[in-house]
């Protein structure tokens, strides 16, 4: 616990048995009361090892995708009694060292939910791929644009929310693939709450997941989709269920 909050770490994984004990190593035991971990379908060791580690394990028989990944994460910790959830790949692509001050600016305020931010402190010759970064720094501006928000980048997979946050998301309703992300930062846009950051470099290595070029230009797309209907909501030209 930090400051009398429960706090449950949540790990939406997928073929993650090489990487999962090393990330799960590196969790700040000392405010962390519980790791779940949901696995997704996974054809490799990522159940056995999570089990080997204690870890909560709840099991997808079938693959339902990265949103639904999600949604049985966060329903599972909020059932858990979690004051506040932290997403964090078991992929080793973000650092679990920053499980402290993410929580911190959560339990102490003034925010909502805090982000890792791979751009933040970041510039073009990170080691995110180039495409990436291009198409990252592009999506963003047309989301700040139209959300009329501030976020160094919205894509990033390291998150901490409040409990009254995820409660108060229609995410049942979200997509099940990976554009689930961008729609729940979205709808916390429109409900007004507040959204900090923190510098959080990456690790790109062949074990870390990540969506291939074609996914991506989907979720490109589902973006651009996203951020329109999210502009079209607010001024009252459309009603979605998105934001309603």
């Amino acid at each position: 616990m930090l400051h009398g909050k429960k706090i449950i770490v949540v790990m939406p994984a997928y073929n993650a048995g090489r990487t999962l004990e090393t990330t799960h190593r590196e969790i700040p035991s000392d405010i962390v009361d519980e790791v779940i971990l949901v696995d997704d379908g996974s054809t490799d060791s990522t159940v056995d090892v999570s089990r080997r580690l204690g870890i909560t394990t709840i099991v997808h028989p079938e693959n339902r995708g990265y949103g639904g990944n999600q949604k049985t994460c966060y329903a599972t910790a909020l059932a858990h009694g979690a004051d506040v959830v932290i997403m964090l790949h078991p992929d080793y692509q973000y650092d679990p060292h920053l499980l402290l001050p993410m929580v911190s600016m959560v339990t102490d305020g003034p925010y909502d939910v805090v982000i890792g931010s791979r751009i933040l402190g970041q510039t073009e010759s990170s080691n995110m791929p180039v495409w990436k970064y291009i198409s990252n720094r592009f999506l963003t501006l047309f989301e700040n644009i139209l959300l009329g928000a501030k976020l160094s980048e919205y894509h990033t997979g390291y998150r901490a929310f409040t409990r009254e946050v995820l409660e108060s998301l229609p995410l049942g309703g979200n997509s099940e693939d990976f554009v689930f992300d961008n729609e729940m930062l979205a709808q916390i846009i429109m409900k007004g709450y507040g959204i900090g950051e923190v510098s959080c470099p990456a690790k790109y290595f062949p074990e870390a997941s990540s969506i291939n070029f074609r996914r991506s230009v989907r979720y490109g797309l589902g973006v651009l989709r996203v951020s329109l209907v999210f502009r079209l909501h607010r001024w009252g030209i459309i009603h979605s269920k998105l934001f309603a």
